[in-house]
């Protein structure tokens, strides 16, 4: 078994089109390119939200230059980051009391579901690259049940940049040897009704604590209008990553002294990605809209990891390894359908705006594992292959009514069914299948309390399917329970003079959560019930003389399990134990300044103490199946970034993250992820 490489055939049709899209006449007038957005681009379209909504826009992302979405991310009310390394290669990213290690958001990028597999398999192995985002929306409440699955939540919607004419070159340097250069290039008909353009991001780093990578990401992306009143667009993709991390980090002693090796260096996560896009949109008439994404997405994950001596590990006291590896190798395809019907009308004597929609989406995932050795870490003998499948259809209907200028209602509902199978390969007996239908009922309202605050909220139905691997074990259906949660929200949002607010109470009654099993390691049981609840608050003010401040706090007192979980007449998980990885308080603020052409930013990032399992182990300690628990510590990381706009087509940025060179345990796994250490970076972009 070997590295796979990615066909070539999507690729080279997207290229095509996007050059017949893309002629050399440049024209300045903007093209239409058809899309899904979760919440829209108008002030107005986040009022009609029933829900907690935060934009991370452009601007922000052109003054913070994260690393990765995660950085991007950090800063939004609810969201917690559970990180691994400072790019984010793995996704890992919680909301509202909902552990980052689990996947209970909804991540899309321009309305088209990112994860390998929402039903087969681990839905962290790809996380968009930053660098051809245009802002990110982040949508909570009732509103999102539009979506699906996973949207306990809520969802994260990446928005890629629309192509613009002209060229421009950006590059930036920084600690770790790291390198990164992105061209961007676009292109518009002389008629002004086709346009296409590329974003080619080539970054490569020694990494912190030598945990290097060599990542390559394009984008094409074009469109043109058919007629007067119908636009079609096209996205394609490629994405590659080599980048030598692992699962293993420190031993506790070396992470005290700071040690900064890599734990694991022979380890090699190797991913790679494909996907193509065409969306269409058909103004029907000025009260009816048509939006339909056709997708279709490609991606393996190789992973070769060394075997290790446990004995000789723990008297070492760092891991070593034997000259036997695995590689745990998998490959995924998605191919699906999302259509989305708008129709603006008057019945029942007052105004509505109706979404009709269905999805229809299929996925794979071949997964494999090799036995190899030192002498050839890259191939060797298959000793298990399974094919997971699943298949899924999914309605919804909203009727927003506006019952008054003050006072809108939206109720909702969404019908997800989805089948399961699995096939072994080498042996017929742990075949198996398994099905579910979720029916999904919401309902939400706005209300205008004065012209500078609307109070909105809402109650409905959520749910996460357990994945193949979790479901069916053994040719058996393990009868893990879907994640069922009833979520419920309120708060209340507006603008008054220089003031910016939002303010969201919110809560999570799961029927059942899927878990990591006392046993340790990878698998997955049922965990009971569990109840999340906090607020939300986020602030901005504009304090004057080109200063301004912007906070955010999310409070999360309770995250825990509802009543003792009993095995074998053992108490596994006492009542009131904490949820993993759900810190009770992450806050964020930010000094920003401006003046003329320089833009700067201070920003703190405090996340609590949070217990890495159900059993809330406080010390961190190794498992009998090599995985550490423990409590970890709160920190605060602070950042410095500025940008610097020399002229039209000249702008200069740099920063400084982790400036105060805060030494934090970030995470856990088999062994210690300390967080990055204090780095710099300085860059620039110039437009042609």
């Amino acid at each position: 078994m070997s590295i796979r490489t990615l066909p070539s055939l999507p690729r080279a049709l997207t290229i095509a089109v996007a050059a017949a899209l893309a002629p050399a006449g440049l024209h300045a007038q903007e093209v239409r390119l058809p899309r899904i957005d979760v919440v829209g681009e108008a002030a107005e379209d986040v009022e009609k939200q029933p829900g907690a909504v935060a934009i991370v826009t452009k601007e922000a992302l052109e003054q913070q230059q994260p690393m990765s979405t995660e950085g991007a991310l950090k800063r939004v009310p609810g969201v917690v980051i559970k990180p691994e390394e400072e790019t984010a290669i793995v996704a890992n990213i919680g909301m509202r009391g909902l552990s980052a290690a689990d996947y209970k958001s909804l991540i899309l990028e321009d309305g088209v579901p990112v994860a390998p597999g929402l039903f087969v398999g681990n839905g962290r192995y790809y996380n968009p690259r930053i660098q051809r985002m245009e802002s990110i929306e982040v949508l909570k409440g009732a509103a999102s049940l539009r979506y699906g699955p996973n949207t306990i939540g809520g969802v994260i919607n990446y928005k890629t940049k629309q192509p613009q004419d002209g060229v421009s070159i950006a590059g930036r340097v920084g600690s770790f040897g790291y390198k990164e250069s992105v061209l961007e290039a676009g292109g518009t008909a002389p008629s002004g009704e086709a346009s296409g353009g590329i974003v080619y991001t080539k970054a490569q780093s020694d990494g912190f604590q030598n945990k290097g990578f060599t990542m390559d990401d394009l984008m094409v992306k074009g469109g043109m209008a058919i007629g007067e009143d119908q636009w079609l667009g096209v996205k394609f993709t490629q994405y590659e990553n080599d980048a030598n991390i692992s699962y293993r980090g420190l031993f506790l002693d070396d992470f005290e002294a700071g040690k900064t090796y890599n734990p694991a260096p022979d380890d090699y996560f190797l991913t790679g990605r494909e996907s193509f896009d065409i969306n269409h949109e058909w103004e029907i008439n000025d009260n009816m809209r048509l939006s339909t994404v056709l997708y279709w997405s490609e991606m393996f994950r190789d992973y070769w990891r060394f075997n290790v001596d446990a004995a000789a590990s723990v008297a070492a006291g760092r891991w070593v390894f034997t000259d036997t590896l695995r590689g745990n190798n998998r490959s995924f395809e998605r191919r699906g359908i999302d259509s989305r019907l708008n129709i603006s009308h008057d019945s029942f004597g007052i105004a509505n705006e109706t979404e009709l929609g269905v999805r229809i989406d299929e996925e794979s995932m071949h997964n494999v594992t090799v036995s190899a050795t030192r002498q050839n870490p890259r191939s060797g003998t298959i000793s298990s292959e399974k094919d997971e499948s699943a298949s899924s259809m999914a309605f919804f209907a909203q009727n927003r009514f506006v019952i008054s200028d003050a006072l809108a209602v939206t109720p909702g509902v969404r019908i997800e069914s989805y089948t399961q199978e699995t096939d072994d390969l080498r042996n017929d007996a742990n075949d198996g299948t398994t099905s579910n239908t979720e029916v999904m009922p919401g309902v939400g309202a706005t209300y205008w309390l004065s012209p500078t605050a609307q109070l909105y909220g809402g109650v409905y139905k959520a749910f996460a399917p357990a994945l193949n691997a979790d479901a069916i074990n053994g040719g058996a259906d393990q009868e893990l329970e879907a994640e069922r949660s009833m979520n419920y929200e309120i708060g209340v949002r507006g603008t008054r003079n220089r003031l910016r607010y939002e303010l969201t109470a919110f809560r999570m009654d799961f029927d059942n959560q899927i878990i990591p099993s006392n046993s340790g390691g990878f698998v997955r049981e049922n965990g009971g019930e569990t109840v999340h609840q906090g607020l939300e608050v986020a602030l901005g003010y504009d304090i004057g003389a080109g200063f301004s401040i912007d906070a955010n706090a999310t409070y999360v007192p309770e995250a825990k399990f509802v009543g003792d979980r009993v095995e074998n007449n053992v108490v596994t998980i006492e009542d009131g134990n904490r949820v993993t990885y759900t810190p009770e308080l992450v806050a964020n603020v930010t000094l920003g300044y401006r003046s003329g052409n320089l833009k700067t930013a201070l920003s703190a990032t405090y996340v609590g103490a949070q217990f890495t399992d159900p059993q809330n182990t406080t010390d961190i300690v190794e498992n009998t199946s090599g995985f550490f628990t423990g409590e970890l510590d709160a920190y605060t990381v602070v950042d410095l970034n500025a940008h610097y706009t020399v002229n039209e087509q000249l702008s200069l940025f740099g920063g400084v993250k982790n400036l105060t060179d805060e030494h934090y345990i970030a995470s856990l796994r088999q062994g210690i992820y300390a967080g990055p250490s204090r780095s710099f970076e300085v860059g620039a972009k110039y437009r042609f």
